[in-house]
């Protein structure tokens, strides 16, 4: 590693490898620094091993992520893999883990594309053994190979909840039953957008590709369910929920859960960066501008960690970004940047078409923004609903408040899981609006990092610095 670095891009999925690449064929100095041992990001995670599935399971969508690693593999790109960032400061300085030692390194430009996260799906039961997200269900896919073979149910809403479903299946799978939680009230809301997705319609089509793929197989397809809880003594047992007025149990040791996905702003809200609250799609979105540019001169945000748009819009907004931070780094002339950038704008406005009918279609059931009393919203320090509003009732006004009444927010997941539902519970026991109540405040260490590593702490651009000095003289 050196100290000073000219442009840093953190995180290697779909956004950051194609701004990688785009900064350095524009001539720029690029590092890419990931946390995993190989390029791909949660979409096409493992894409680069000969062991994971093929095309025939995972899909055309999957396999076009060997595109954009074989681009990476070719390029000037220097890809640091197995780093864990745990802190950026508006003064581009990257704090980071890698070998058991920490690192300091310092940026000209930061574009950061490190992903979204699934949305907490909260429900009494979702803590017990066996219940797991679809993402984490489609990593043991795609990287051992693992399909339940017996006693599975998904449950949820939302795209990748029939994506895993018809991977399961080409992989030899058995689904036991698919529980829908999306509102009847949802299809109203979003046929108004359709006019809007058929611009685009590839991705209708493939929405409905999957829908037959359940019905060719004869999997049990709930739909309109509600007030979902997982059941057993112990461990995962039946899956039990209501429709249509009655009350429903599913036998199942496997349950997989998905309400979508939200964007990942712990860099973004440790920076200090304003975010806008989104109101259809439930979550915060750090504020950027049409080239990623963020607020801080030198950081530009790019892929699903600014805002949901799916893999092909991330690759199309990590070009903008590394466009755009090529040309204020000043290794690609303005006149040519403007016209490359256009480019990539139209694309992806074209590609963004679908998007109004698809976040209004899969808006999460309210259910599970301000879930039951006794369920655990904050799962690393277990806490309950109910804790959170008996907080409220003794005058707690904000998230960051109910840390000191009870931790919420405070363990090693530093919010990820809780944060947007102790919000939601708090504005509803307020009533008042998200944007007015906020988020948790964010500090560094965003990723645990042991004492060890902090002692070990090793200042590149202090070395650089020492090593320039004994050259000198």
């Amino acid at each position: 590693m050196t100290g000073r670095v000219q442009l840093a891009v953190i995180g290697a999925g779909p956004a950051g490898m194609a701004a990688a690449v785009e900064a350095a064929n524009c001539g720029a100095s690029v590092v890419l620094i990931d946390e995993q041992p190989a390029p791909g990001g949660q979409i096409y995670r493992a894409i680069t091993s000969a062991a994971r599935p093929g095309k025939a399971i995972l899909g055309d969508d999957y396999e076009n992520g060997a595109k954009l690693t074989d681009t990476l593999a070719a390029s000037t790109v220097d890809h640091w893999t197995a780093t864990t960032v745990w802190q950026v400061t508006p003064e581009r300085e990257i704090y980071m883990t890698r070998d058991g030692a920490s690192h300091r390194i310092t940026a000209d430009a930061i574009v950061i594309a490190n992903g979204a996260t699934e949305r907490p799906m909260p429900f009494p039961g979702w803590t017990l053994p066996g219940v797991m997200t679809a993402g984490a269900g489609q990593i043991l896919l795609k990287t051992a190979g693992l399909v339940p073979q017996a006693g599975l149910v998904l449950a949820g809403s939302g795209p990748l909840l029939f994506l895993i479903a018809a991977q399961y299946l080409r992989a030899g799978g058995a689904i036991e039953a698919l529980v829908e939680t999306t509102p009847r009230s949802n299809y109203r809301t979003a046929l108004r957008h359709l006019p809007g997705a058929l611009r685009t319609p590839g991705y209708l089509r493939k929405g409905l590709g999957l829908l037959a793929e359940l019905r060719k197989h004869k999997v049990r397809h709930v739909k309109t369910a509600t007030r979902l809880q997982a059941v057993g003594d112990g461990r995962l047992q039946a899956l039990r929920f209501s429709r249509a007025g009655r009350q429903h149990e599913i036998a199942c040791t496997t349950l997989m859960l998905h309400i979508g996905v939200v964007p990942n702003v712990q860099i973004t809200r440790a920076l200090n960066l304003p975010h806008d609250w989104d109101a259809l799609q439930r979550c915060w979105r750090p504020r950027r501008d049409a080239d990623g540019a963020t607020e801080l001169d030198g950081i530009f945000l790019a892929g699903d960690g600014a805002g949901i748009g799916g893999a092909v819009v991330a690759e199309l907004e990590g070009r903008i970004a590394g466009l755009a931070s090529a040309r204020a780094l000043g290794t690609l002339e303005t006149g040519k940047a403007e016209a490359r950038l256009a480019a990539e704008r139209s694309r992806l406005a074209q590609e963004m078409a679908p998007r109004p009918f698809l976040d209004a279609l899969y808006a999460p059931s309210p259910e599970f923004l301000a879930p039951p009393d006794d369920t655990i919203v904050c799962r690393c320090e277990e806490v309950t609903a109910g804790q959170i509003r008996s907080y409220v009732g003794l005058g707690c006004i904000g998230p960051n408040q109910t840390k000191s009444f009870g931790r919420s927010g405070m363990g090693p997941c530093q919010g990820r899981l809780c944060g947007l539902t102790v919000s939601e519970i708090i504005a509803s026991e307020t009533a008042r609006p998200m944007a007015e109540v906020g988020y948790y405040r964010i500090r560094p260490p965003i990723k645990p990092v042991t004492l060890g590593e902090l002692a070990a702490l090793h200042d590149d651009q202090a070395a650089a610095a020492d090593r320039s000095l004994e050259n000198a003289s």
